[in-house]
């Protein structure tokens, strides 16, 4: 018999619950990378400013751990870890941490393809083993993609995607709704997903991620991104979307309390086409939000904005440029794990 998470009492906790550290992947050569020097110096950035806060493992592919040492070698509180990666997209590349109501944590392990195919992912999909294995630490095996730049949670079991990427041929070619929303109970919790529409137009490499769309905040409470200008080719998708999630009831029968965040800068042209930096993709550590940011003249305006959002936690800036460049955004490059007790490996037995 499977042995699935929901039944053993485990449910994905949200991004802004208390964390025992985060794991931020180490940039590696890809044909598509913009500027492998400057990404990593951005990355970099990110580690120091999570690093204030709480523990950060840095996984690092072991061709690739020699340069990430050296970027590092300053930075207390962090530790390098080698894994074989592709890339450094964790958010993504298949392991999302779950939490059973005694506190105990686990891994479970999710399929993950390359977005649909578009990349390699060999070793990206072995990642959550090697870890298992260093942690001591139950894992489970799921039998379908989820990648978690593609979904945003409450913790109370309520989960919000994109149909684009949820529903896409090139990864879930005949899944219905149902059975992906039977599979999303069965193995991160989920008893409600509220399904948008579309992720933001530049998002091709992801097929629209929800998490450059919307944002948990709170149980019940969610930001949503928007933009004033109709000439953007997001202001429509943006609306709808915003529709969707005005109408929406959560898993606890809640009307979600919905703010709007409306700006969204583009990087500058003269690094190459532009590209969003949308600050809903930011990542909630323990008392701080980092949040990209571009130097620009939204900036001050939006840090004030999430300061009045996140009370608590102090609004930490990063430069995102070559994040934002390479397809993604703070969030994209975290994962967390949840504070709690590792829960034990099951047996042979058990092990699904």
């Amino acid at each position: 018999m499977v042995k699935t998470p929901y039944a053993d009492g485990f449910r994905m906790p949200a991004r802004f619950a208390p964390h025992a550290r985060t794991y931020i992947g180490w940039p590696t050569e890809l044909n598509y990378r913009s500027d492998l020097a400057r990404s990593r110096a951005e990355y970099a950035g990110v580690v120091r400013a999570v690093a204030e806060f709480e523990p950060v493992t840095v996984i690092a592919d072991p061709g690739d751990a020699a340069d990430a040492r050296a970027a590092l070698a300053d930075c207390g509180n962090s530790e390098i870890l080698e894994i074989p990666i592709n890339d450094a997209w964790l958010r993504d590349s298949g392991w999302i941490f779950v939490k059973n109501d005694d506190g105990e944590v686990a891994l479970v392990q999710f399929q993950f393809n390359g977005w649909g195919g578009k990349y390699a992912c060999d070793k990206d999909m072995r990642v959550a083993e090697h870890l298992a294995d260093h942690l001591g630490i139950r894992l489970y095996h799921a039998p379908f993609i989820c990648e978690g730049g593609g979904i945003t949670v409450d913790g109370e079991g309520t989960l919000i995607t994109t149909e684009q990427v949820m529903r896409n041929a090139n990864r879930y070619n005949g899944v219905s709704r149902d059975d992906l929303e039977g599979l999303l109970r069965d193995y991160l919790g989920i008893e409600e997903v509220i399904w948008l529409g579309l992720g933001l137009v530049e998002d091709a490499g992801t097929d629209g991620h929800a998490d450059n769309v919307v944002e948990y905040l709170a149980p019940g409470v969610v930001l949503a991104q928007t933009v004033t200008d109709p000439s953007n080719p997001n202001y429509q998708l943006c609306q709808e979307n915003l529709r969707r999630l005005k109408d929406a009831t959560d898993a606890k029968g809640r009307k979600l309390e919905v703010i709007e965040m409306p700006r969204l800068p583009y990087t500058d042209p003269a690094h190459g086409e532009p590209m969003p930096v949308p600050y809903v993709n930011a990542y909630a550590v323990n008392n701080a939000l980092i949040t990209p940011m571009l130097a620009g003249a939204d900036d001050d305006q939006a840090r004030a904005e999430l300061e009045g959002l996140f009370l608590g936690r102090r609004i930490v800036g990063v430069d995102s440029t070559f994040i934002a460049l390479d397809g993604g955004g703070i969030g994209c490059i975290t994962q967390q794990q949840p504070a709690g007790a590792l829960a034990a490996p099951l047996g042979a037995a058990g092990q699904n």
